[in-house]
């Protein structure tokens, strides 16, 4: 049994889909960041850092933060969602390390500037829309021979794929980049990902362009 401290971002909607992509049983935590429940104590002690999502792992007793380092503690738990080949293995590795330094973070100034605060910093509403345009052309051009983005799919298209699904908070059109379009329709398919992405559950639905 997983204990997930949540809430419904990005980052959150990370775990959840790869706890219901793995099966595993888990109970959800919510924790509400508009009300700057993140800051308790009491959480503080499973996230350091203050951050959602967050596990606790009863089989083991261990805690971690960090959704890329969540992730890659469940695949390595369960034997599952890394490729077997070793060439893949890094490429999943070198994926989920590019949304973790890059289309997370940025697309995350995105939403500040774009989304909620638009008209405040035209500097900045320029510098993060370029750059969430250039970050969606590197996946574009990733996902032009391939399916997923180690070649089949892994923790790295989990971690991505919850970031893109905020395409319109970020001014992106998907049909500008039709192969992260294919990828992100063929993603949303599959019911794991239809049931993390609503956790805690409200009824939020996917987005589709």
């Amino acid at each position: 049994m997983i204990d997930l401290y949540t809430w419904s971002t990005p980052n959150g909607r990370k775990v959840s889909i790869a706890l219901e992509e793995l099966g595993l049983p888990y109970t959800v935590h919510e924790i509400d960041i508009t009300k700057d429940e993140q800051f308790a104590p009491e959480f503080l002690k499973i996230s350091p850092n203050n951050k959602i999502p967050a596990i606790v792992d009863r089989d083991t007793g261990m805690s971690l933060m960090e959704s890329g380092a969540i992730l890659l503690y469940l695949a390595k738990k369960t034997g599952r969602l890394m490729p077997a080949d070793d060439a893949r293995y890094w490429q999943a590795v070198e994926w989920l390390m590019w949304q973790m330094g890059g289309f997370g973070p940025m697309l995350g100034q995105a939403h500040h500037f774009l989304h909620f605060n638009r008209g405040k910093a035209p500097y900045a509403e320029e510098r993060y829309g370029k750059e969430a345009q250039r970050l969606y052309g590197v996946l574009d051009r990733r996902l032009a021979d391939r399916d997923y983005l180690a070649g089949e799919y892994s923790i790295a298209d989990i971690a991505t794929w919850p970031w893109a699904s905020r395409f319109e908070w970020q001014g992106i059109d998907l049909t500008r980049f039709p192969n992260v379009r294919a990828w992100y329709e063929r993603i949303a398919s599959r019911p794991a990902v239809q049931k993390g992405y609503d956790v805690p559950a409200r009824g939020n639905r996917i987005p589709m362009p």
